[in-house]
């Protein structure tokens, strides 16, 4: 069904949520973050300019983790945005409309929300052109849900096409959605709050290595010279950094956790 999906050709909205594809000045900030990393670990582990040859994965691996990054921040950005399209869409519906029209109105909604190049406004404008075409509504969110990457998302394209299809209460469904992905949204909002302490000593800890090397070579000049420019070093100062890279994962994992 992914491989089937097709996105418009108008660039109207994002292909896949799933993809983030940076900007022109991310791309510069993000790489000369990630050539300051790499220079740092260089430095730090080779003390030589020449390793950040074979350092060069590291890049590429930064790269592909902010992209990550970037596209979980989105994919949590749409769907707290979502869950107001479905309150705006179940008030329409409650005001009188049809629900074709309901999902119409509630660009207007959106707009003054969150503006009009937002992501859920971007998704309404496709949707009000797809109905505009007789594209039935039901495909229409489906293929949003797939796109968009977000259990909530495709969950309530599911409800709602077996809704639509068997005459369900489509108000109330529309209410409980938007209820449960607010929920959702709040205990996950309650435990970045808890874990942003954990968080800030996961950073604090990733930098002490870098700190006690920095501070032993500041106060005791050669201390590591015999770690460096020779094979039996260039051994040991790779298999610490396996470990800190290891450790560095390993961290990142815990403080992570989805609702």
């Amino acid at each position: 069904m992914r491989k089937n999906l097709r996105p418009p050709a108008s660039g109207w909205i994002v292909a896949d949520y799933e993809d983030y594809i940076l900007s022109g000045r991310e791309r510069i900030w993000y790489a000369a973050e990630g050539i300051l990393i790499v220079g740092i670990i260089a430095y730090f582990f080779y003390n030589s300019v020449w390793s950040c040859l074979f350092l060069s994965p590291l890049f590429l691996l930064f790269l592909k983790e902010k992209k990550k990054e970037l596209a979980k921040k989105r994919k949590q950005e749409l769907n707290m945005q979502f869950k107001d399209a479905v309150l705006a869409v179940s008030a329409n519906q409650k005001a009188g409309y049809s629900v074709e029209n309901a999902f119409r109105e509630a660009f207007r909604d959106m707009a003054m929300l969150y503006g009009s190049e937002s992501y859920i406004c971007k998704e309404l404008r496709y949707i009000a052109k797809g109905l505009d075409n007789n594209i039935i509504l039901e495909k229409m969110l489906y293929d949003f849900g797939l796109r968009s990457h977000v259990p909530d998302i495709l969950q309530f394209a599911d409800v709602f096409l077996i809704a639509k299809r068997n005459g369900g209460n489509m108000t109330e469904i529309l209410s409980e959605t938007a209820e449960t992905i607010e929920q959702k949204i709040v205990v996950d909002k309650e435990i970045q709050v808890l874990l942003s302490s954990k968080k800030m000593e996961q950073k604090i800890m990733n930098m002490v290595p870098f700190l006690i090397i920095f501070y032993i070579d500041l106060t005791s000049r050669g201390f590591f010279d015999a770690l460096y420019h020779n094979l039996a070093g260039v051994v040991i100062m790779t298999l610490c950094l396996i470990v800190y890279l290891t450790a560095f994962m390993i961290s990142k994992k815990i403080v992570e956790i989805e609702v």
